[in-house]
């Protein structure tokens, strides 16, 4: 995370950048380029080098900062609403490092961002996210679901990809949190909700920005595998690793771990844990991330104390451990 930490204000790449951005605007003031940055970046997010993208972002922002700076009232709105959109990329990218107190800065920052843009879908998005994340970085379930809870009435009832999040993101603090026939109700909700999306939504498989069928399937086989609903479950996960690109094979593991702890859960101790380090050890060390192991760790969680003697569970906890 070194070039996301720390971009030189005299980078040649930033000055480039915002020259070239000055003579777009020279060209036509009213072309807001910021949308389709936006857009890349969110193409970008599975499939580019993650030390690539975030060296990019860094240089990006940069810019954009000078430009919000320098802004009218005309174009500041829609600047803000890029820097909020972008901030939640840098959150992510913290969070899968395990940097979760800087995470949560920029997960703030991005916030509060976003309200000073005025634009409402941009607001849930970025709290959305934040709902997800915190499935992930350690927070405890209840915290998660009354930020859930505290979020819900920014939605007006349109369907959009920010609002799926905060739906899948609240069924998945629901589990965690041991209230399982709330859970399933919200993903059933969730359900409902992406078969009113519209076509564009649904079919961007490869952004971040988007909400593809794969995404609810990853939430049901989370939501359904804490439930014990095996059958459900396993249908979930069949769908999602059907669906799933190649350029998300980190996803994919995350779906297959759910099928794991669930083994565990089950009383099939041994499948579950071999199931779980072949996974592992399947997924090429640049997916390794903190999300694979806060995942990971949930099969470890998942097995009773008379049975943590064994060998395998030890080397389990070992590899994801904080």
């Amino acid at each position: 995370m070194g070039a996301l930490a720390a971009v030189p204000a005299v980078d040649r790449l930033v000055r480039w950048e915002a020259l070239r951005q000055g003579l777009s605007a020279a060209v036509d003031v009213d072309f807001d380029e910021w949308t389709e940055i936006v857009a890349d970046y969110g193409r970008g997010y599975y499939r580019q080098p993650h030390d690539q993208l975030v060296a990019q972002l860094g240089r990006d922002l940069t810019v954009l900062q000078q430009q919000i700076a320098a802004a009218d009232g005309h174009h500041r709105p829609l600047l803000l609403r890029a820097a909020g959109r972008l901030s939640v990329i840098v959150a992510l990218s913290l969070n899968a490092c395990g940097q979760t107190v800087l995470a949560g800065r920029w997960r703030a920052s991005a916030q509060r961002i976003a309200d000073e843009s005025g634009d409402a879908d941009t607001r849930v998005l970025t709290r959305a996210w934040d709902v997800v994340n915190g499935c992930y970085d350690g927070r405890a379930p209840t915290t998660v679901v009354a930020l859930a809870d505290q979020v819900l009435p920014l939605t007006d009832g349109t369907p959009s990809a920010a609002t799926c999040g905060l739906l899948a993101g609240r069924a998945q603090a629901l589990s965690l949190a041991g209230r399982h026939a709330e859970a399933v109700a919200c993903v059933r909700a969730l359900a409902d909700r992406v078969e009113a999306l519209p076509a564009t939504v649904t079919a961007d498989v490869e952004s971040l920005w988007g909400w593809p069928e794969h995404r609810l399937r990853h939430t049901e086989s989370w939501v359904y595998a804490h439930a014990g609903d095996q059958h459900a479950a396993e249908a979930a996960q069949q769908r999602a690793l059907e669906l799933y690109p190649p350029s998300q094979q980190r996803l994919r593991t995350q779906v297959q771990l759910h099928q794991a702890a669930a083994l565990c859960r089950s009383g099939h101790i041994p499948d579950g844990l071999r199931l779980a380090a072949g996974l592992l050890d399947q997924l090429p060390a640049e997916q390794h991330n903190e999300l694979v192991r806060a995942v990971a760790r949930q099969v470890a969680a998942a097995v009773p104390d008379a049975e943590r003697h064994r060998p395998v569970y030890s080397e389990l906890v070992e590899r994801v451990r904080v």
